[in-house]
């Protein structure tokens, strides 16, 4: 039999709490089950139409994940269940790149207001990420593919809690990115360029806990929906991302 709810019990009591509740119009159909049908899809990489029946018509499912993603539902569910007082000890960011399907295309306002761009690898959009000092994602947004990395962090950081260190790769050595550091009061931990005439000591110990935003990557890539964009529209696909990460890491 195949398993129907994704979220167990004590996931569920985490997540239910932060659903829209008093609003106008019919009586939703189970919250849980319809869930469970939009995380399934975005698990499986199917077409919306090949949901199984088991969690409803699809145009249910669909119409749901669409709607609350329009509403920035999944959004404010992500940040209700990230909320954060006090300091990080680290926060480590950096970027993935994710191949664009044909089927993403066509969106109103052009593949760069869509945040997919031409790179190397073809058709692309990236996410970039901040995790903190356990591995988990605390901001993830969307670029499209040929987007510098750079141009994304003071994103990431403003939208962050406060933190004592940076880890990142050297496409983040800016001295932009060093000053606005400095001014958080957070210590910068960011191998130098090359180009560089004066290398710039930074804390070899700590850059080792770089790779948690890699094995973020990785976790999120396993949902099929997510190693490859198939959403038109970018707040689409930033949704089932934000999923991916709420199921992944803070529904449990």
């Amino acid at each position: 039999m195949r398993k129907l709810y994704w979220l167990d019990d004590e996931a569920w009591a985490r997540i239910e709490p932060h659903l829209p509740r008093g609003r106008r119009g019919a009586r939703r159909v189970d919250d849980h089950r319809v869930i469970s049908g939009i995380i399934h899809m975005l698990q499986s990489g199917a077409r919306w139409r090949d949901c199984p029946a088991e969690y409803g018509p699809y145009t249910t499912v669909y119409n749901r994940f669409n709607r609350w993603s329009r509403q920035g539902i999944w959004h404010d569910i992500f940040k209700a269940l990230t909320g954060h007082s006090g300091i990080y000890s680290s926060a480590a960011i950096d970027s993935t790149s994710v191949k664009a399907h044909r089927s993403a295309a066509g969106a109103k306002g052009g593949p760069f207001v869509q945040s997919i761009g031409r790179s190397r690898g073809g058709r692309t959009t990236k996410i970039h990420g901040l995790v903190d000092d356990h591995g988990r994602p605390r901001v993830l947004l969307l670029s499209a593919g040929n987007t510098n990395d750079i141009t994304m962090a003071h994103a990431l950081i403003e939208a962050a809690g406060p933190f004592r260190k940076l880890l990142a790769d050297r496409g983040y050595d800016a001295d932009h990115l060093r000053k606005r550091l400095a001014e958080r009061s957070a210590e910068a931990v960011i191998p130098t360029t090359t180009s560089r005439k004066r290398p710039i000591p930074y804390d070899v110990v700590a850059y080792r806990q770089r790779n948690t935003v890699e094995r973020l990557w990785a976790r999120l890539k396993d949902y099929r929906r997510v190693a490859t964009r198939y959403d038109k529209l970018a707040a689409n696909y930033l949704s089932g991302v934000l999923i991916a990460a709420t199921v992944c890491y803070w529904a449990k």
